[in-house]
């Protein structure tokens, strides 16, 4: 079975985090959920990866909080999107926090919808390397 890793992080401060993380952890669960389903049948298995932050980490790294990969890659590669920065609340004070721009809209929350979407290329960039491997028909 293949695995396709979604490795996300996050600010904690005693074991709190920002709205903004908070509501991005229950959109990757949502699209972990919906992408674990589509993908049993493939013989894909989802593993999802959560890292804290420490206080300390983000102060010297805001931009790390928030940050989600895909088999190792950025979100952002996987959509084309930009990361950014925006005020966020007092867990995070006095830093910014990461948000992310695509097609010039800006999300403090990553949306299930831009997960799926990132995931599912990587699952078909996956399928594509297995594939080259087994031969001409294929090709």
């Amino acid at each position: 079975m293949q695995a396709l890793v979604l490795s996300w992080q996050r600010l904690l401060v005693d074991g709190a985090t920002c709205p903004r993380c908070a509501e991005t952890e229950r959109e990757l669960e949502s699209a972990c959920s919906f992408l674990q389903k589509v993908l049993a049948p493939l013989g894909i298995e989802v593993v999802l990866e959560k890292k804290e932050l420490s206080p300390d980490v983000f102060r010297n790294e805001p931009l790390s909080s928030n940050a989600l990969w895909i088999n190792g890659r950025p979100l952002e590669e996987w959509i084309k999107a930009k990361v950014g920065q925006s005020p966020c609340c007092d867990v995070c004070d006095p830093e910014n926090c990461r948000t992310l721009e695509i097609e010039g809209k800006e999300y403090e929350t990553v949306p299930a919808e831009l997960i799926i979407e990132a995931a599912l290329r990587a699952v078909a960039e996956m399928l594509q390397e297995s594939c080259t491997q087994c031969g001409p028909c294929c090709s």
